[in-house]
């Protein structure tokens, strides 16, 4: 009963052909690419950038943004290698069951349900709040109380009951509409860089790198827990204020992980999975960039809103209908944000049910949708209670820590399998191995770092938490435990046991 048991890579392979189990297997390299950008995009690229330039990196936040993509990407190749040899449906949770044993696969997949239930819910009100302001300025304005910040948010509870809905119907209509949603997204982003660039102005550019100087320092539970450690205080703007908006921007890429929670799906994955994970960071980057060009090119950098940057940089210019476009930019955004939060949440508690670290009855499939119905039903009324009922925007910072610790578990990961298991065949391979897979886990505990201690502690309790739930229920009704000679490694020497 080692809590350090892995599961093989063939084992975890034949689990997805058993009848009760089995997925459908329709998915492209294209829904996977529109899958990445749908949850990367958000509501983030119209006000992130101006907050990150007004606050700590001026017009070099272009910069930042390219430094946080390279960081973003070297934890993309892990998990594209890893999505390539193992495309099971668990994303970060499968892969370290493979390679670093169950505990810690149990410890990821507990904190990856915390990371999307919150980041659902999140996202959900955050698109009620937009919803409102585009409802507004089109002259319908909401009743405050089904509205944002009102008794009960309804609006994000019906966003969440539609998208669950659609969720269950099955992965293809899913992907079909986020489709859809994306191209309008794409479409209004790149028209607000088109039309932005009318109103750009060389001069703004300058200085490109402003002077470094201090900035206010939170306190108590609000400072990060690096400051709180060593006592330094944060600087702004300088080289130091690139490389602290590159730890602010980083955010903005987190998601295009939930790309490999669909690898069971996918009909191609040793190809497919890496090209949809890299595809959507790449487009993503390019996205980014644009708008921080943009948004610095308009405005002064300290001139600029950091609460919202963009449309506010077209007021500026005297453009308040484009405001309108932003809104409604935003509404289409996080409706796909929420949509791919949900799907990823569903694979996740998916593989750990089948497992039988969690109840197996969950991971029922339904005969002709072939989708983990049970589960997603629930998923859809957890979340949606929470985004209506309780204010979660407070608990954001938990998606990210919950991302960070995924990161690092993968990239170490990497090392371990490739040490393992180097026969076995990977569609993709990360260069420089072990360099680059260190190196992205040093950079995610480093970003780690810069989250608030109170957001440590409240992630602590959530460990604690799911301590408890392994060492009572999970540990005991372990298919891995009940079933280990089913679960042989082949790379390793087999025991005779009492099959003889």
């Amino acid at each position: 009963m080692s809590l350090m048991r892995t599961k093989s890579i063939e084992r975890s392979i034949a689990d997805t052909e058993e009848p009760e189990f089995r997925l459908r297997k329709s998915l492209s390299a294209l829904d996977l690419t529109v899958f990445g950008v749908g949850v990367v995009i958000g509501a983030g690229i119209f006000t992130l950038t101006g907050r990150a330039a007004h606050e700590v990196a001026g017009p070099a936040v272009v910069v930042s943004f390219v430094i946080a993509a390279i960081a973003c990407a070297l934890a993309a190749m892990c998990y594209a290698e890893f999505a390539s040899t193992v495309p099971v449906s668990g994303s970060a949770y499968t892969f370290s069951y493979a390679s670093l044993g169950e505990l810690f696969a149990w410890i990821i997949g507990w904190d990856l349900i915390l990371e999307m239930f919150l980041g659902a819910s999140v996202v959900a009100q955050g698109w009620s709040a937009y919803l409102g302001v585009l409802l507004g300025q089109l002259g319908i304005p909401l009743p405050a109380a089904i509205g944002y910040g009102g008794t009960v948010d309804v609006m994000a509870i019906v966003l969440v009951i539609v998208l669950g809905a659609l969720m269950t119907l099955g992965i293809r209509e899913s992907m079909r509409v986020n489709l859809v949603l994306v191209g309008v997204k794409l479409f209004i982003v790149l028209f607000v860089i088109v039309a932005g660039l009318m109103f750009v102005n060389a001069a703004n550019y300058s200085p490109f790198i402003p002077d470094a100087a201090p900035r206010e320092a939170a306190t108590g539970l609000m400072q990060p827990l690096l400051q709180f450690i060593s006592g330094s205080a944060p600087m702004a703007f300088g080289v130091g204020g690139i490389f602290a908006g590159a730890a602010l921007v980083f955010f903005a890429y987190i998601g295009f992980d939930v790309v490999a929670t669909t690898a069971e799906e996918t009909k191609n994955p040793q190809r497919d999975l890496p090209i949809g994970i890299i595809a959507s960071l790449a487009i993503c980057t390019l996205l980014y960039c644009a708008v921080a060009l943009v948004v610095t090119g308009m405005v002064r950098f300290d001139e600029l809103d950091p609460a919202a940057a963009l449309a506010n940089a077209f007021a500026f210019h005297g453009q308040t209908w484009m405001a309108t476009v932003i809104s409604a930019g935003a509404v289409a955004g996080l409706t796909t944000v929420v949509l791919t939060l949900l799907i990823g949440a569903t694979r996740i508690i998916f593989a750990m049910s089948r497992d039988g670290l969690l109840p197996q009855q969950l991971a029922k499939v339904h005969p002709t949708r072939r989708t983990p119905w049970v589960i997603s039903i629930i998923a859809t009324v957890v979340v949606a209670l929470v985004a209506g009922l309780t204010p979660v925007g407070v608990l954001e910072e938990m998606v990210n820590i919950g991302t960070l610790s995924a990161f690092v578990l993968v990239s170490v990961g990497v090392v371990v399998l490739r040490r393992t298991r180097p026969d076995l065949p990977r569609g993709f391979r990360v260069p420089w191995s072990p360099v680059l897979p260190i190196l992205a886990a040093i950079i995610c505990v480093y970003l780690m770092l810069n989250l608030t201690v109170e957001t440590w502690l409240r992630f602590l309790i959530w460990l604690v938490i799911g301590f408890v739930v392994y060492f009572a229920y999970s540990r005991r009704h372990s298919r891995l435990g009940k079933d280990g000679d089913l679960y042989h490694n082949p790379a390793e020497p087999k025991v005779v046991g009492r099959d003889g």
